[in-house]
């Protein structure tokens, strides 16, 4: 229904506009009609103004100016000398579009603001997303690239399954030209190939240099070895260590030289996790490789000369692989193992087209980053695969996002997802989340990060209320072990509040 009240018809009572024109009509002589009519019309349109403002006795008064009214078209005298009379019917205005109402935005009142400005956080960054809407909820200089710690190789990982897929394996190859004496060992990359018995390495099913050798043997038959060649020019082997890495990762035994010929990531134990690592991975590798073809009774191998070069035939004599890409990221992920990320990095650069440098890590992930996931990573700087650098540089806000697309399992990235350490149960998130942060223990699926200017956490959360939510939490600078716990405390806060996350 119209909300206007309708105008008023047309009156012809005694002495009303239409009597008077009649009047006026028979009463003047011809000669005059054209200015009586004149005059009429004038007095007519005058009382239909003035009958425009009248209004019945109880009725609302209506503004002829309403926005929402069509303007009238004055009418115009027939052809006839008299005018036609209007009809008998009250003129319909249009009725009004209704007009949208903006819906408010959600009023947030679950403040973390406290435990994010946790002194123990020292400089702190972080973001905190909706998975299901991708609004930010939390934001603290989360546009701002700042060092990552190992939670890079989240990114790692990602780079790998895009560029190498799923399903590919590094091989390592012997290659040389049968009754040449002549053999050469071919690094591709792969750290897990293993100088131990199946089983006996970190890596579970790892392949092993006694499988390599016994393939040369057939090979070989009874044609002796007289020289050996270590082949590690993959990449080239003046990017082995970056200056920003502590050389203590490398005696601890958290890290090796990066190289793409070595046997069980170089630990001196092959079955710890944590093991010293030595300054010439390709000579150990070497070494072990030696003792394998004794061992296989290829002649000649335990006297042969041995140097490291390139191969000189294209000739394979044995091959050997690793696990797909896929267990890989399942291995490093959980227990953060640099070297795995390092040559998945690496070999992901070659896959590529390029070198496999260091120099060559920012323009891959910058591209394949941007186009497989959608990410904006123009500020991102990447100088190694691990995380160990000070001088990687990626914006919270990059990180947290890249979490949506792996907690949805989006192209691939479910392999990611099943890896990452989950809280109070598995890998380096095993024996934390105690305590009154307890409440998030199970809900927390996510990668840490060390080095000695930062502790880092990120990933996704099922929250309290059901809200899955993805967040990269930063705290850098001069900071201590109990960075860790506070970072626990600030994720349970987020988890509590779930969609209630304030921004303040």
């Amino acid at each position: 229904m119209d909300d206007h009240a309708p105008r008023e018809r047309p009156r012809d009572r005694r002495g009303g506009p239409r009597r008077t024109l009649a009047r006026l009509l028979d009463e003047h002589p011809r000669g005059v009609r054209l200015t009586a009519v004149v005059t009429a019309i004038a007095l007519l349109a005058g009382g239909a103004v003035a009958a425009g403002a009248i209004t019945t006795p109880g009725e609302p008064t209506v503004s002829t100016s309403s926005p929402t009214d069509s303007p009238r078209a004055t009418p115009e005298p027939t052809a006839d000398d008299t005018p036609t009379a209007a009809p008998d019917v009250a003129p319909t205005t249009p009725t009004p579009t209704p007009t949208a109402t903006p819906t408010a935005a959600p009023v947030r009142s679950c403040s973390v603001a406290a435990a994010a400005a946790d002194p123990r956080l020292a400089q702190f960054e972080g973001t905190v997303v909706d998975a299901a809407t991708g609004e930010v909820l939390f934001d603290r200089d989360g546009s701002t690239p700042a060092r990552t710690g190992s939670v890079l190789k989240t990114l790692t990982s990602a780079v790998a399954l895009a560029v190498l897929g799923p399903d590919h394996r590094l091989t390592t190859r012997v290659t040389g030209d049968v009754g040449s004496g002549a053999i050469a060992l071919v690094g591709g990359g792969d750290a897990t190939l293993s100088a131990v018995p199946s089983g006996g390495s970190v890596y579970a099913g790892a392949p092993t240099l006694a499988d390599l050798a016994a393939q040369v043997k057939t090979r070989l038959g009874d044609a002796p070895v007289s020289r050996i060649t270590l082949d590690a020019t993959y990449w080239s082997q003046a990017d082995e260590w970056d200056p920003s890495w502590k050389r203590s990762e490398q005696t601890i035994g958290y890290h090796s030289e990066v190289t793409a010929l070595m046997v069980d990531g170089d630990r001196a134990d092959p079955a710890a996790q944590t093991s010293p690592r030595s300054t010439d991975p390709v000579a150990r590798a070497g070494d072990a490789f030696r003792a394998a073809l004794v061992s296989a009774g290829v002649a000649g191998a335990d006297t042969a000369a041995m140097s490291q070069g390139a191969s000189s035939s294209a000739t394979v004599l044995g091959e050997v692989a690793s696990q797909p890409v896929s267990t890989l990221i399942s291995q490093l992920l959980p227990t953060s193992d640099n070297t795995l990320a390092e040559m998945l990095a690496r070999t992901s650069s070659r896959a590529s087209g390029a070198d496999g440098s260091s120099a060559s890590l920012t323009p891959l992930y910058r591209s394949v980053l941007s186009s497989t996931y959608g990410l904006d990573t123009s500020t991102t700087t990447i100088i190694d695969g691990s995380g160990l650098s000070e001088n990687d540089a990626v914006p919270s806000t990059v990180v947290a996002r890249l979490m949506i697309a792996v907690a949805d399992r989006r192209d691939g990235l479910g392999v990611v997802y099943d890896a990452l350490p989950i809280s109070g149960r598995t890998g380096t998130l095993a024996s934390r989340f105690t305590g009154d942060n307890a409440v998030a223990a199970g809900s927390v699926h996510a990668k840490t990060g060390w080095i000695d200017t930062a502790y880092t956490l990120a990933g996704s959360i099922d929250s309290a209320d059901g809200t899955r939510l993805a967040f990269a939490f930063y705290a850098i600078g001069d900071v201590r072990d109990d960075a860790r716990a506070a970072l626990d405390t600030l994720t349970a806060a987020v988890y509590r509040c779930g969609t209630d996350l304030s921004g303040e």
